[in-house]
C-alpha cells in the first residue's frame, strides 16, 4: 500500500514548531544515551516504514553528487565520467553537482532504483536519522519531515521515548 506523502506533510507542517522546540532542547541538553536510543528509534522506524511504498525522496529531493558518487556510478553504468555528467548532472546555484531534472533518473515505476548498490551518498544516509549526535542536524532533521514520512517518524517516536 503506497505511503500518503500529502498526509505526512500537513503534520509536519502542523507539529513543526513543537519538532522545533523538542529537537532545540536536545541540543541544549542531550541525555547520555542518546546515540543508542536514535539507533533503536531508526531501526524501529524503518521496520515500520517501506521506502519502496513512498520513494518521495527519489521523486523530488535529489542528492549532491561528491566525485567518488559520480565516478562509481559512472563506472557501473560503462560509462566515461565527462558523459554521465553530460547525460544527468548540472552545477546548481550553490556550486554542488546535482540531477538535470527530477525524479531521479534510475528510479523505475516500481519505486526501486536501479543503481541501488552503487548509489550517491546522500542516497545511502537519507534521512541521516541513524547519525550519531543528532542534534547537530536539528535544521535538516525539521527539513526532511516535510518530505520523508520516515523522519517525521523518527522525530515523534524520538520525543515519545524521549518524555
Amino acid at each position: 500500500m503506497a505511503i500518503d506523502i500529502e498526509h505526512y506533510k500537513n503534520l509536519a507542517q502542523q507539529k513543526h514548531k513543537a519538532h522545533q522546540k523538542f529537537l532545540t532542547q536536545l541540543k541544549k541538553k542531550p541525555p547520555k544515551n542518546l546515540d543508542r536510543i536514535v539507533k533503536n528509534v531508526h531501526e524501529e522506524v524503518f521496520c515500520e516504514i517501506d521506502c519502496t511504498k513512498c520513494a518521495n525522496c527519489c521523486k523530488i529531493l535529489g542528492p549532491l553528487w561528491t566525485e567518488a558518487d559520480i565516478e562509481r556510478v559512472a563506472k557501473h553504468l560503462r560509462m566515461k565520467v565527462s558523459d554521465f555528467e553530460a547525460a544527468y548532472l548540472r552545477v546548481d546555484e550553490d556550486g554542488d553537482k546535482v540531477f538535470q531534472t527530477m525524479p531521479c533518473p534510475f528510479l523505475g515505476s516500481d519505486n526501486l532504483c536501479s543503481i541501488y548498490e552503487v548509489r550517491p551518498k546522500a542516497c545511502r544516509e537519507f534521512p541521516h536519522t541513524d547519525r550519531k549526535k543528532i542534534y547537530q542536524i536539528n535544521n535538516l532533521t525539521i527539513k526532511n519531515t516535510l518530505y520523508c514520512p520516515a523522519a517525521y517518524e523518527f522525530v515523534e517516536k524520538l520525543q515519545e521515548r524521549l518524555k
